[in-house]
């Protein structure tokens, strides 16, 4: 009775991670048009219930969408253009790759006995390609504010204020 209840809770938690990670999987990064709930995507708020230092960087989208009312220069616009099409190039990868991981995580799941060590594993890789998205999209925001000057990210915080 014991081993089957711990199989059925096993289960249970297996299932709902597979249903976590396949939600993960699908999301685009943040910061990059892929908001999370709780988040205002279409006037580029970030600020989000779970995000608390979303008040601190700046969302290309709320740049973009204010880049005359700050003076952005073409040298700040060259910057974050690369920065953004470089980080792009590697949040396509990683998407790839934890949708991969994510169905093999799903395949690993439907069996009626659940090899236990595999299935964390497989939770491991996912957790670690998790892991390398949002620093890359923390990388990418620390780059895009430090492009800014201070009276230039002053503005855009007084912008992104005005229409919370």
């Amino acid at each position: 009775m014991r081993r089957s209840t711990f199989r059925i809770t096993t289960l249970a938690g297996a299932v709902a991670v597979c249903l976590w990670v396949q939600s993960a999987a699908a999301q685009k990064p943040i910061g990059t048009g892929g908001e999370q709930p709780n988040r205002r995507e279409a006037d580029g708020q970030t600020q989000g219930a779970g995000d608390p230092f979303s008040r601190f960087l700046f969302p290309p989208e709320l740049i973009m969408q204010h880049q005359s009312e700050i003076g952005l220069t073409d040298a700040q616009r060259t910057t974050i253009t690369t920065a953004m099409q470089q980080a792009q190039g590697k949040f396509i990868e990683a998407q790839f790759k934890l949708s991969g991981e994510g169905e093999k995580l799903a395949r690993l799941l439907q069996g009626v006995l659940i090899d236990e060590a595999q299935a964390v594993e497989q939770v491991d890789r996912i957790l670690s390609l998790e892991r390398e998205v949002k620093r890359a999209q923390v990388g990418l925001l620390v780059r895009l504010k430090n492009a800014l000057t201070p009276a230039q990210q002053a503005k855009l915080a007084q912008l992104r204020q005005s229409r919370e």
